[in-house]
């Protein structure tokens, strides 16, 4: 994780992958999500890292990531947590999921995209070594001047295969 000028690379507390964003809410929905969370029956997952992207805003790279295997799995875990979440009151996602893990952000400054582009043709074949799923957790991110920090607020598991 280097070689792009202006990248604030993620540490090992921050990579995480995510299967909703559910964003700021107030106490009371916050505790409604919760609840239907709990509810949901998954499957454990064995994933694998495969490949890396960037994803863009306003033709501008601001996120390099990892991509994260396979898809039709995460994709079916995402649609019971977004579903979860709708019978709490928030709205669905609208968003097409992508798995993914964040490996670096850029700043609206940054003029690096020929490294950006370096750095996704010399890492297009990042793979990894299968890991476990095993746990659906809910997190709370406190955003500060440096990065972002990651707080478990609650913790359920998934069943095994």
């Amino acid at each position: 994780m280097a070689g792009v000028p202006g990248a604030r690379w993620q540490n090992d507390d921050q990579l995480h992958l995510t299967l909703r964003f559910i964003g700021a809410v107030d106490r009371p929905v916050a505790e409604d999500a919760v609840a239907a969370l709990a509810q949901i029956h998954g499957t454990a997952a064995e994933v694998t890292l495969a490949g890396v992207g960037a994803f863009d805003r306003k033709g501008r790279t601001d996120t390099i990531w990892a991509r994260v295997t396979p898809h039709d799995m995460l994709a079916a875990l995402h649609r019971k947590v977004d579903r979860a979440l709708v019978r709490a009151g928030l709205e669905p996602e609208r968003r097409a999921y992508l798995p993914h893990i964040t490996l670096a952000r850029l700043s609206r400054n940054t003029t690096a995209e020929p490294q950006v582009t370096r750095f996704l043709a010399d890492h297009a074949g990042l793979t990894s070594a299968p890991f476990a799923l095993d746990h659906l957790i809910l997190f709370e991110s406190h955003l500060g001047h440096e990065a972002a920090r990651y707080e478990p607020v609650a913790r359920w598991p998934l069943a095994r295969a």
